[in-house]
């Protein structure tokens, strides 16, 4: 057992200087999107559907790069507990690389053919139609929106975590503000309608990338401004970044396709609820954006003590940060579902969409404990090096198990839209058994830095310990 004497204050403290800052930041940044939501709201239902579609293409962007970042931050977090200088930069020009191909790729897409995007996401003419107008244009973002996420990575795995914040705060602003004027057509200028939020949008992720690097050359962050040294890395590096981040990548590809199916499926229900669906996909943001602090602070917390060979305490701040995070969902869910009527009357939802919006969010709240309990153990696993056991169970129940259920129950047997939706959920139970198993065994730390390698010969999780 372990000792009941554990500093949890001091924990706790480490957990915040990481985790609420970048919770901070999500919630800015979702309660952003509420309000960009309530403005399009007023423009109808078919705008509000169809800028929720190009989101979903938005998240199909982000699957096929956040297996960098995944990888990226397990290196970075683990260089920096080793203190290697040269390690972090290079971890850093690598994944920052990868991150901007796939950028481009989608914002060629979404510039250049956003009427296949559209119709590959839904069979609504009326909701095609706004989609392209709305994409063609938010795709010049998609560049900017991934450096930034660069860039917030290697400052929070090197404790930098208020400049991606200040960034966070100023996109928003910026965000709101240009909505206003261009979706309504005040102070003179033009209604442009979605048009205008996609305007908005640009204008707010550049100014993001602004702040964030000007921070750094403020705070003179010894890395991030670093460009010639980011570039020094030759193939031996790259085949050992590609290694551990090969099952990363793969799992958050597959993932990510298996969820543009998904959405395809639910892009296929009646119109009220695509509008519900766009609308519940911004509260779920709200639920995101306080588990992404919990996720950093796996990273870093475990990766850094990982990387320097401190393996009792990495194991320690694990199994805790988990039951921590899923301790945090639950009161959040319990808060959302007590103000889920103002939140969507203000959001546009009323009739059958207010219903569809409520029973989303429902289903949903009562699975993110366990969904994002299996995330955050993922996480942690990737952080201390073991980038494989998560990726395997999920992407084998995605694939086997939830896309079945999710198209039979959609395309063959045509079952109640709220069905459907909560049957993209039924892996996460089974998947949380499985985890907790591998967590406790302790075989998820896999060091990449010499000081963590030569720490675990021999090293088995204690049944006893106290961790400063």
């Amino acid at each position: 057992m372990y000792r009941s004497d554990y500093p949890w204050k001091s924990f706790l403290k480490k957990i915040a200087v990481i985790a609420v800052p970048v919770a901070l930041q999500n919630l800015l940044t979702t309660t952003g999107s509420m309000v960009d939501t309530m403005m399009i709201a007023s423009l109808g239902r078919t705008e509000v559907g169809a800028v929720g579609l190009c989101a979903q293409f938005s998240s199909l962007m982000f699957s096929c790069y956040w297996g960098f970042v995944g990888g990226g931050m397990l290196f970075i977090a683990q260089y920096f507990g080793a203190r290697d200088d040269d390690g972090i930069n290079k971890s850093y020009g690598v994944t920052l690389t990868f991150m901007m191909t796939v950028s481009l790729i989608f914002c060629m897409l979404g510039v250049l053919f956003p009427e296949t995007v559209m119709r590959l996401y839904t069979d609504k003419e009326s909701i095609r139609q706004v989609g392209t107008q709305y994409l063609r244009i938010a795709g010049f973002a998609y560049p900017l929106m991934v450096l930034s996420m660069a860039m917030a990575a290697l400052l929070r795995c090197t404790e930098r975590v208020r400049i991606p914040l200040w960034g966070g705060i100023a996109a928003v602003i910026t965000n709101v503000f240009l909505n206003w004027v261009l979706i309504f057509g005040n102070l003179g200028a033009p209604a442009m309608g979605v048009r205008g939020a996609a305007y908005a949008t640009v204008s707010a992720q550049a100014v993001n990338c602004a702040v964030i690097i000007i921070g750094a050359r403020i705070s003179r962050h010894p890395y991030l401004l670093a460009v010639r040294r980011h570039f020094r890395w030759g193939h031996g590096f790259i085949r050992i970044y590609l290694k551990k981040c090969f099952p990363i990548i793969c799992n958050e590809v597959l993932i990510g396709a298996g969820n543009m199916i998904i959405n395809v499926v639910l892009g296929r229900q009646p119109e009220e609820a695509i509008a519900a669906l766009a609308v519940f996909r911004t509260i779920e943001g709200l639920v995101i954006g306080f588990f992404a602090g919990f996720t950093n602070a796996s990273s870093v917390l475990v990766g850094t003590e990982v990387g320097a060979g401190h393996l009792d305490v990495a194991y320690g701040r694990a199994w805790r940060l988990v039951y921590l995070c899923q301790g945090f969902i639950a009161i959040l869910g319990a808060a959302v579902i007590a103000l889920h009527t103002p939140i969507l009357t203000m959001m546009g939802m009323k009739g059958d969409s207010y219903h569809y919006a409520f029973g989303m969010i429902l289903i949903y709240l009562i699975v993110a404990i366990i969904r994002m309990g299996n995330w955050t153990q993922n996480d942690t696993f990737r952080a201390a090096g073991d980038a494989t056991y998560g990726t395997v169970l999920e992407i084998v129940f995605m694939w086997l198990l939830v896309l079945p259920c999710v198209c039979t129950s959609g395309f063959v047997l045509k079952w109640p839209t709220l069905v459907v939706f909560g049957l993209c959920y039924v892996d996460e139970p089974i998947r949380y058994v499985l985890m907790q198993v591998h967590l406790f065994r302790g075989k998820w730390i896999r060091p990449v830095t010499p000081e963590g390698q030569a720490a675990l010969q021999g090293w088995k999780p204690p049944k006893r310990q106290r961790i400063q």
